[in-house]
């Protein structure tokens, strides 16, 4: 007898609602408040991924067969790392000021 082949498109969308679940879940067992924004933005991508399939219309944005694109899985991303308590805020420091052209060092 034949199985049919998995069915690619539903399981990425089981595996997203299953990582916007866990992180949720993550948040709420750690005692982590997430902002206004991070609950909404949980909810909606939630929602948008049962009724359509995936959370984003431009195909710009991501992979056909994904349902979240790039900048929604750096967010959702960012979200549980939060809700793990790993999140200590930014570490880049920024541009360091360039000596004039022909300087020395020490000098400006």
């Amino acid at each position: 007898m034949k199985t049919k082949a998995p069915d690619r498109l539903a399981a990425a969308k089981r595996a997203a609602l299953n990582a916007l679940k866990r992180a949720r879940r993550t948040a709420d067992r750690a005692g982590i408040t997430l902002s206004e924004w991070e609950g909404e933005f949980l909810g909606s991508v939630e929602g948008r991924i049962k009724t359509y399939g995936r959370a984003f219309a431009d195909p710009e944005k991501g992979a056909p067969g994904q349902p979240l694109s790039a900048m929604q899985t750096v967010k959702l991303k960012e979200i549980v790392k939060k809700a793990k308590g790993l999140d200590t805020g930014p570490k880049r420091k920024g541009f360091k000021p360039r000596r004039a052209f022909g300087a020395k060092r020490g000098e400006t």
